[in-house]
């Protein structure tokens, strides 16, 4: 029995929680995206086999798992031969695998499945509230004169892309007025701008790890970038409620491991922005020192050592 790792070894989370698992102990199998066109994947039945350059591995050995692949079709080998041999295996290698990391009893984090809702932030959103946060009011559409009216009405206005992929979170200006004729060719996502301290959370199963943000950017990961100066990352102690319902709106998503965006107001009201369900936690590891690779190692060791224990 064995806890599976599959993505890239350059990608930092990945790489630290395979640290972790080693120096646990912990048996693991590491499926390198690298080797993509040297892998197959064969269904007999009830079981799936992998074979990586002749070497095969039965995956119903894996009783828990990590996930953070990235698309193997645009890896640096393949990108530049679309719709070739080589790229439509690497395609369905990516998809047979996401198959089965959706339906395997093994404990995986996280599900594509659960996953999924990240792609969709005004659906995310929806979860948010439910959970018991406030969120800003929110304006998706392709018309500019819904946009007007929507910063007449709420003053400072934030833009952001309504899709998972990752986007730069900028304010308006007095000079966008003159580029809201754009949404027309694609639904943009407006907010009103909620001012105050942004607080990124971390969920690792039962544990939380919460890190306050110092910046004057508006988007504190571009902050460099914008011009400005490094935010500062502090650990920081939730207040229990809080605490408690990052746990459970991790828990309403279906995500083990889970990147919440949180923003503290003067007031002291909490709003939530997104939750990221393959969160890059080690940057803000690297700043605040909180052990969340060994948080995500031991939650995936315990789940196997669980089920050695049962079988």
């Amino acid at each position: 029995m064995t806890i599976l790792l599959w993505g890239l070894l350059r990608d930092q989370p990945m790489a630290a929680v395979l640290a972790r698992l080693r120096q646990l102990g912990a048996p693991v199998r590491f499926l390198d995206q690298r080797h993509v066109l040297d892998t197959t994947v064969r269904i007999d039945g009830t079981h799936t086999r992998v074979t990586v350059a002749g070497e095969p591995f039965d995956l119903g050995q894996v009783r828990a798992a990590y996930l953070r692949p990235h698309d193997s079709t645009q890896l640096a080998a393949l990108r530049a031969l679309p719709s070739s041999p080589e790229w439509r295996h690497a395609a369905d290698v990516d998809q047979v695998l996401n198959a089965w990391s959706d339906r395997t009893p093994a404990y995986v984090l996280n599900r594509p499945a659960a996953a999924a809702g990240n792609a969709s932030k005004p659906y995310q959103l929806r979860a948010v509230a439910a959970g018991g946060f406030l969120v800003p009011p929110t304006l998706v559409t392709n018309d500019p004169e819904r946009v007007r009216a929507f910063v007449r009405e709420h003053g400072e206005v934030i833009v952001k892309s309504t899709s998972g992929v990752r986007s730069r979170v900028r304010r308006l200006g007095p000079a966008d007025a003159a580029r809201f004729a754009a949404v027309t060719a694609c639904p943009t996502q407006f907010q009103r701008r909620v001012p105050g301290t942004d607080v990124r959370v971390h969920v690792v199963g039962a544990e939380v790890f919460a890190a306050e943000v110092d910046s004057d950017a508006d988007d504190y990961r571009y902050a460099r970038a914008l011009g400005r100066p490094d935010p500062v990352l502090t650990a920081l102690d939730l207040p229990p409620d809080v605490a408690d319902r990052c746990l459970g709106l991790a828990k309403r998503l279906g995500l083990p491991v889970a990147g919440i965006d949180l923003r503290r107001t003067p007031d002291g009201e909490w709003y939530c922005f997104e939750v990221n369900p393959s969160p890059g936690f080690t940057y803000y590891e690297s700043k605040t020192g909180q052990p969340i690779a060994a948080a995500v190692a031991a939650l995936l060791a315990a789940a196997e050592l669980c089920e050695e224990r049962v079988s």
